[in-house]
């Protein structure tokens, strides 16, 4: 007799949209999208697999060398060595004794804890939140500042303009866009594929069917990017191609051919900028400066001067909105692109007028341009870290490697922890960081490293002790975010895989062996937390004039819907209005074209105003020649950063089990590729294997492999000067330089490798093995 089938659906929440998870007999079998999502995202696919997956970590694990020695500095073994199983309680009595030795020995400075990523989608079982509540119940824990996707804008922009998330909410809507805009500039495009996501999840993916609004209203678009799909097909964008990394170059020729030409608009420069009297003769050649015509420009970047004539007057003939993407600043002095593009909009005097100004990171997450409540949900309250001691975050090796080295960073000069622990939940430093051996090297200096993870990904191939936690199906939380509008309800799908726990679970227990339960859970559970954050966020909304339904109502129906409270609103329409009322938050209150906070720093490498930097990868003939191609590492189309490459959906876009890695034509027909080949692209920090698409979508002399692929090594001796991932692991390749003295961001999109078609027998790639787990 055949087994009947229970079937349930589940509401849930990814940071890739809103689900209903179809269990059959206990297995989740498929996730429906929401209701309400007009552009449901696929990633959603690789969910129901890798639940299951053998990569899931079953049960608490230990390196075999340290369970034996202890921690040592220096150890030189993680990555390459076996694990152990041990019980829970063995791993949790390790991990609290570690912490204690370590903060009653070196201080809670020697711990760090900054654990960089997206995690969940979740508000309570963030993971990030979660280890940082609890570490500062335990007197505190060395951290990292802004993020690498948009570090070095973040830091420049709060000079600038006052501060660049606070303008998230209230940038240009794809609706205001649509009916005011006539003409969008997209400096590194519009990419539908990076507006799959959005941290804290959304109930409706909204950017396509804004940009088709705009198509059908008339808008056009330029699209200023390496890549074609930077921009959808949809849009009919004229494609300019400059070449990576001269940007900048180009925004100064435009507002070089504005000013010549009389279409600069004077009176707002003068008065709602500070700074012009400066900046017009670094643009215009006086004083002993280059002048930045178009000629100029068309040396560096390659897009001709009648091209950058020409767009410069449909910019000054038409409502124009100039964008950028946060990738442009992902680059050597990656500042400047913000700074010339905030430069260039001045220029044009067209900020706080409907559908004009300036707009940063369309199609980087769901939200930029998005309507939605602008009421922000609650997250996990961490406490005070009395600790002061920092980094940029994308300066990990730096700490690692330097320990009491003096540092800049944003006028600050500061000294580098000396880290003996490392505790990381809820992300991938194998994947965000740049120049993979160097940080493989250099994480074998701490003493000890833990790590929060459900699968065998690279993070916890380089742990210490690694503790097996729960996916987000496999707990209750509520999700969202202000830039959507919806109040989500997570509810627990399936029961834990595994003895895989909640990290709250795992931080309570841990509080108990360190005398801070009390402190960290404040005597709620699962459910008491998710009430107590859901009666904030209704304390929220009904200050906003909006309700939200009591929790057991909402978690009944799965979703409650704000309403959109960004309609009609025009970004710094009254600060043109009355800009002696409506200041921004700069020292001037004005748009700070020159900063005399940023040049009392005397940077050499961030002066007072934006200025041209030639990308030190351009410098030197003779690199160039040796790797002539430009490597962009972008998003991913295919899961969030390294987020389930393990699934099916990222699967099935591997070209012979390799990344994909786009190519164009000219440069494939000179190296003899052909589309499917696996080739090798490397330069002097490394080398991996990807599988060639050949494609005019992108520009020639450019190669684009998306980040994410998880780090594959082909040698297993750690201490490897010269990498090889066999998988296609950008990082391999990028530099892990920051940005400037400023901000110290990623600038991984300055990068030069080689391709050539690989030949011989193709190595396995193991990221998807498990380790060797040993018998205690």
């Amino acid at each position: 007799m055949a087994e009947a089938i229970d079937v349930k659906h589940i509401p849930t929440v990814t940071h890739w949209g809103a689900y209903s998870a179809e269990v059959q007999n206990g297995r989740v079998v498929k996730l429906h999208p929401f209701k309400a999502d007009p552009d449901p995202s696929p990633i959603g696919d690789s969910i129901p697999g890798a639940l299951t997956d053998p990569l899931r970590i079953a049960q608490p694990m230990v390196r075999q060398g340290w369970l034996k020695h202890g921690p040592r500095l220096n150890e030189n073994a993680r990555g390459a060595e076996p694990f152990v199983a041990v019980p829970w309680d063995e791993a949790l009595d390790m991990v609290a004794g570690e912490l204690k030795r370590v903060r009653d020995t070196h201080g809670n400075a020697s711990i760090f804890a900054g654990s960089y990523g997206w995690a969940s989608a979740g508000r309570f079982h963030h993971a990030q939140s979660q280890l940082k509540r609890f570490m500062n119940t335990i007197g505190g824990f060395a951290y990292s500042v802004n993020s690498y996707s948009i570090a070095a804008g973040e830091v420049l922009v709060n000079h600038v303009m006052g501060g660049l998330r606070a303008f998230w909410a209230w940038t240009p809507t794809w609706d205001i866009i649509a009916e005011h805009s006539e003409l969008v500039v997209a400096f590194g495009g519009l990419s539908l594929k990076n507006a799959q996501v959005e941290g804290g999840g959304m109930g409706r993916h909204v950017a396509r069917e804004g940009q088709l609004k705009c198509r059908d209203r008339g808008v056009q678009f330029v699209s200023i990017s390496a890549v074609r799909d930077d921009t959808a097909d949809f849009l009919n964008a004229d494609w300019l191609t400059p070449r990576p990394g001269s940007d900048v170059a180009l925004m100064f020729a435009l507002a070089h051919t504005l000013i010549a030409e009389n279409l600069h608009n004077e009176d707002f420069l003068h008065r709602y900028c500070v700074g012009w009297d400066k900046v017009r003769p670094y643009i215009m050649g006086e004083n002993g400066h280059v002048p930045k015509t178009p000629e100029w420009a068309a040396s560096l970047s390659g897009v001709s001067a009648e091209t950058i004539r020409v767009l410069a007057r449909r910019m000054a003939k038409h409502r124009t909105l100039v964008t950028i993407s946060w990738s442009l600043q992902r680059s050597d002095h990656g500042e400047q692109t913000y700074w010339a593009a905030i430069t260039l909009a001045a220029v044009l005097g067209q900020y706080g007028l409907p559908g004009g100004g300036i707009g940063f990171g369309y199609g980087a997450i769901n939200g930029m341009g998005a309507g939605g409540s602008r009421i922000a949900p609650p997250t996990l309250p961490m406490g005070t870290n009395p600790i002061k001691a920092f980094i940029p975050v994308a300066r990990i090796s730096d700490m690692l490697e330097h320990p009491g080295q003096a540092f800049d960073y944003n006028g600050q000069n500061l000294t580098y922890p000396d880290v003996r622990l490392v505790y990381w939940c809820g992300g991938n430093p194998f994947h965000h960081h740049q120049d993979l051996g160097r940080l493989v090297r250099v994480w074998q200096r701490p003493e000890t490293v833990i790590v929060h993870e459900p699968w065998w990904n690279p993070l916890a191939r380089h742990a210490d002790i690694v503790l097996p936690v729960t996916t987000p199906l496999e707990r209750n939380d509520i999700a969202g975010t202000n830039l959507d509008s919806y109040a989500l309800a997570m509810h627990q799908v399936i029961a834990p895989v595994g003895q895989a726990r909640n990290d709250h679970d795992i931080f309570c227990a841990l509080a108990d062996r360190m005398n801070a339960r009390d402190a960290f859970s404040e005597g709620r559970d699962e459910k008491a937390w998710l009430q107590h954050l859901y009666s904030i966020w209704r304390e929220r909304a009904a200050a906003a004039g909006s309700t939200l339904p009591e929790f057991e109502a909402f978690w009944d129906t799965g979703s409650a819907e704000f309403p959109d409270r960004t309609l009609g609103q025009i970004f710094l329409a009254r600060f043109r209005a009355e800009p002696e009322v409506y200041k921004l938050r700069t020292p001037s209150g004005k748009i700070e074209i020159y900063s005399d906070t940023i040049a009392s720093y005397k940077y050499d490498d961030c002066p007072g105003h934006a200025v041209w930097f030639e990308p030190a990868e351009w410098l030197g003939a003779a690199k160039a020649k040796t790797y002539p191609l430009h490597l962009i590492s972008n998003q991913p189309r295919t899961r969030l950063h390294s987020q389930y490459d393990n699934g099916s959906h990222s699967q099935a876009s591997k070209v012979q089990g390799r990344e994909p890695a786009w190519i164009n034509p000219v440069d494939a027909t000179v190296r003899g590729i052909k589309d499917g080949d696996v080739v090798r692209l490397f330069n002097d920090r490394g080398a991996c294997l990807a599988g060639a698409v050949v494609t005019d979508g992108v520009m020639a002399g450019v190669v684009q492999l998306a980040t994410g692929a998880w780090y594959s090594p082909a040698d297993a001796n750690v201490g490897h000067n010269y990498p090889t991932c066999v998988h296609g692991n950008p990082n391999v390749l990028t530099r892990d330089a920051g940005t400037s003295k400023l901000a110290q961001g990623s600038a991984a999109q300055t990068c030069l490798v080689q391709m050539e078609k690989f030949e011989g027998p193709l190595p396995p790639v193991t990221a998807f093995t498990p380790p060797r787990i040993m018998q205690k």
